[in-house]
């Protein structure tokens, strides 16, 4: 039996999550993606894809009392997630359900929101050689692809509906050839810098079904200072100057 860990979830005090070595841990992208997906009066729901664990619902609870919806297709990543809502008495707001994403998605209602932090690589590409099978399926599009993902989202989403996600740069084209393949019309990205005069590892994208033309650059993300430390916007991200 591998052991799970406790953890606070960041500086949130008054919240906790379990995690395993041996499965995929929430990172800083499913921080980034938490806080920046749009949030608005009229949402229904929202839906994260491949919710693993469920940091991002956790995290999301956060910002709205909204139904969220992890979907998640590994069974002990889906027992952990659950344990984690309960752990959070989040019962009556998170919902984990155990399905492929390209099943569920065939009889449900639309929703005005999705976010998800897919795998980076393509099968075959280079990551961590020696990873186990959990980790192989996190982070290697070997269940699901870039390209059925955004056609998932594209399925599932209300008109004027919005899909963020996180991702590397370095597919950012592709990622948005793939959105507007599936009338998704991104409208907002930001860039992600290690610090200042480095190049971005990570960006955010969000976009909107049959949405009009027009997309919107954020101002650069930096996630250290130069000794390392996390700068103050991330360190706010992560709830440490929240009231406790």
């Amino acid at each position: 039996m591998t052991k799970e860990v406790t953890n606070y979830l960041l500086a949130y005090k008054n919240m906790k999550i379990i995690q395993r070595k041996d499965m995929f841990n929430f990172s800083l992208d499913t921080v980034l993606l938490a806080h920046f997906c749009t949030i608005n009066k009229d949402l229904n729901e929202i839906v994260d894809f491949g919710t693993n664990n469920a940091a991002i619902p956790l995290l999301l609870s956060r910002r709205t009392d909204k139904k969220i919806i992890g979907i998640e297709i590994q069974e002990e990543a889906v027992e952990l997630a659950r344990k984690n809502v309960l752990l959070n008495q989040l019962e009556n707001q998170i919902e984990i359900v155990h399905s492929d994403i390209k099943e569920y998605i065939k009889e449900q209602k639309k929703v005005k929101l999705i976010v998800c932090n897919p795998p980076f690589f393509k099968v075959g590409e280079r990551s961590h050689l020696n990873d186990n099978e959990y980790l192989q399926i996190a982070r290697h599009e070997i269940k699901i692809s870039l390209d059925e993902i955004v056609q998932c989202a594209a399925a599932l989403l209300d008109n004027k509906g919005r899909f963020a996600m996180v991702h590397r740069p370095d597919r950012m084209i592709e990622i948005i050839n793939c959105m507007q393949k599936y009338d998704i019309e991104p409208k907002r990205v930001r860039f992600v810098y290690p610090k200042v005069g480095k190049e971005s590892h990570i960006f955010l994208i969000e976009g909107m079904y049959k949405g009009n033309k027009g997309l919107k650059i954020e101002a650069p993300l930096y996630a250290h200072e130069e000794d390392g430390s996390y700068t103050k916007e991330i360190r706010l991200m992560f709830g440490e100057n929240e009231n406790e």
